[in-house]
């Protein structure tokens, strides 16, 4: 078996220090370490229990294939502050039929970002009979 030691989502945006803005600024997303100097340096983000490192420049954007689950403690309050920081919901924070809340924003290149919340009540975090 492979021994994991750490594990990170590597993300060639088209622009990337708008990418920067977004994920250092927008999301609030705190700087883990950066690389190399200049427009393309590398940025790598803490992102819960791992990384997202925004590094190089891609001439096309990320497939649609691609996306980020992001959990969150409130996801009610990350709505107020995003929006409040510019950032487009694409959709508002609902309660889907699997019992978590979910928010959609995209980054600047158009990957889909799901902001989820996982209520005290959720099999995620209880487990009946345990």
């Amino acid at each position: 078996m492979v021994h994991v030691l750490n594990s990170r989502t590597l993300i060639r945006p088209t622009d990337p220090e708008r990418s920067r803005v977004f994920y250092g600024e927008q999301l609030g997303l705190a700087v883990y370490r950066e690389f190399g100097t200049g427009a393309d340096r590398g940025t790598v983000y803490f992102l819960g229990g791992g990384f997202l490192e925004i590094a190089g420049r891609s001439e096309t954007p990320p497939s649609a294939a691609v996306r980020l689950w992001l959990q969150v403690a409130d996801v009610n309050a990350a709505h107020d502050e995003l929006r409040a920081k510019g950032v487009e919901i694409v959709r508002p924070p609902v309660k889907e039929p699997w019992g978590l809340v979910e928010m959609w924003i995209t980054d600047p290149d158009g990957t889909r970002i799901v902001l989820v919340e996982v209520p005290t009540d959720h099999p995620l975090r209880y487990r009946p009979g345990i």
